[in-house]
């Protein structure tokens, strides 16, 4: 097991969490989207709208959250991003007031591959989940790709399950099919792993 903790994202934070979401997804997404879509993604770009997140979130209850490696020295190894559920929570077709004011989405949820399975995914969730159960939230939810199968194995074993919404993204003319998990936010505070 890792040492490591949680923290809550700084705006000085943004550029190692636009690196680590594209490492991620670049591992993870391979085989999932095109590659030249992976390629083609812009790292400075995604580090604006990270530091905008982390600076000036939509509302109180939008969290950025930052895994730390601890070693000789501390490094930024993943993140988890979540927020009230909005439009892009949705299936399609489904009703805006579908999933309700206590409800979550996550939006992001990732640790870099080198630095996987040393308890910071269990850190990031546990401690979402509590910042989640102190902002009333009663339920999560989280778009997983259909083919992800690290993700959906890790979210399961944590409790979450398929809730029968399904879509698929439009990814430079791929269809890639995702399935919605969800979660009842327990009561009682959780445990990292």
């Amino acid at each position: 097991m890792a040492l490591g903790y949680v923290r809550p994202a700084r705006p000085e934070d943004a550029g190692e969490i636009a690196r680590i979401q594209l490492a991620t997804w670049r591992v993870a997404y391979r085989r999932l989207l095109p590659r030249h879509v992976l390629d083609n993604l812009d790292e400075a770009w995604l580090a604006r709208r990270w530091e905008t997140a982390v600076r000036q979130p939509p509302g109180d209850t939008h969290r950025v959250l930052v895994a730390v490696e601890q070693a000789e020295q501390s490094y930024l190894v993943g993140f988890a991003a979540s927020g009230p559920v909005d439009a892009e929570a949705l299936a399609p077709n489904e009703p805006a007031e579908a999933l309700g004011p206590d409800v979550v989405a996550v939006t992001d949820l990732l640790v870099e591959p080198r630095w996987g399975r040393r308890g910071h995914g269990s850190r990031l969730l546990a401690a979402s989940v509590d910042l989640w159960r102190e902002s009333a939230f009663t339920r999560a939810v989280a778009w997983v790709f259909d083919g992800d199968q690290a993700c959906r194995k890790f979210l399961t074993a944590a409790g979450w399950e398929p809730d029968g919404a399904g879509r698929a993204l439009d990814v430079d003319d791929m269809l890639v099919p995702q399935l919605r998990l969800h979660v009842a936010v327990p009561t009682e505070p959780t445990e990292a792993g």
